[in-house]
């Protein structure tokens, strides 16, 4: 039992500083409460909504494309739907294909970008070799094409952008692997005999974590940002779905006459995104103290 106290210790000690870093930048605390009520309003939504039979495909053809009011805070749309209720669930949608597409790119690129820094020589480079080739294309026009070939669908989407977005992982890891199998650690593991797997994901990959961290943070935005692009576009999500991007591909027919139909939509990409870029900012003061502020 005392053991265990006192290898919590400096776990809990660690997370106060964290915390306390946190709460001394105003703009990352508001984010982060922002995103909190986000995702839990995404978790929540069937149940806090008043119109959840606006999800999909109802129609009600005597409330088409009316404006804000007390009844509907953010107007409806074509159909006669509940343009709030649709953004709320909207939440959900994003927020799932976001960190579904960044997972899936740190489950490509941190293996490989280990592996590549760790061994060295031909295997680092014909890695880097096919990253570079991947690097050559703009994630967007390359998740782009990825989905013109695999079929217009979200989930289609989601993998597009995982498979245009894991090199900038494995650049970042393998220079963090360069430098951290040189660490005593690491050749006194070398040296007993352990494995080259174990090493690798065992010592080195979890010494490399932090930057990667930081970085995936604050990719979500911009990843929320390419669905929403490929939505827009009829490459990613499909009517009914009440997905953000779409949702302003859809709207744009109606504008400027009924313009809560666009803007409401952008307003929540526009919020997620920057909620998530201060948020990045804040991990990055938390895990790097050469950045902290005095």
């Amino acid at each position: 039992m005392n053991s265990f106290v006192q290898t919590m210790k400096p776990r809990i000690r660690s997370f106060r500083e964290s915390m306390y870093l946190l709460a001394r930048n105003k703009l990352s605390l508001f984010a982060l409460i922002i995103l909190v009520i986000l995702v839990l309003g995404a978790i929540f939504a069937p149940y806090i909504v008043p119109y959840p039979e606006d999800f999909y495909d109802a129609v009600h053809t005597n409330e088409q494309l009316l404006p804000p009011s007390a009844e509907h805070w953010m107007g409806t749309d074509e159909l006669g739907r509940d343009i709030f209720s649709r953004v709320v669930y909207g939440a959900r949608i994003s927020l799932t294909a976001a960190l579904a597409a960044v997972g899936l790119s740190l489950l490509i690129g941190i293996p490989l970008g280990a592996i590549a820094g760790s061994f060295g020589g031909w295997v680092d480079n014909v890695i880097m070799r096919i990253t570079d080739v991947f690097l050559s294309f703009p994630p967007l026009l390359l998740a782009i094409a990825m989905v013109a070939l695999l079929g217009s669908s979200l989930n289609n989407a989601v993998l597009a952008i995982a498979l245009s977005w894991w090199p900038w992982y494995t650049r970042l890891i393998r220079g963090q692997a360069i430098s951290v199998k040189e660490r005593k650690f690491v050749q006194a593991a070398e040296t007993i005999g352990t494995s080259r797997a174990r090493i690798i994901f065992k010592h080195i990959i979890p010494n490399c974590i932090s930057p990667v961290i930081v970085q995936a943070s604050m990719d979500i935005g911009g990843v929320i940002l390419t669905v929403a692009s490929l939505s827009f576009l009829g490459l990613g999500a499909q009517l009914p779905t009440p997905e953000w991007g779409l949702m302003i591909s859809t709207g744009r027919r109606f504008f400027p006459d009924s313009w809560w139909y666009c803007i409401f939509p952008g307003i929540a990409i526009f919020i997620t995104v920057l909620c998530f870029n201060l948020l990045g900012d804040a991990i990055r003061e938390i895990l790097d103290p050469k950045t902290r502020k005095n």
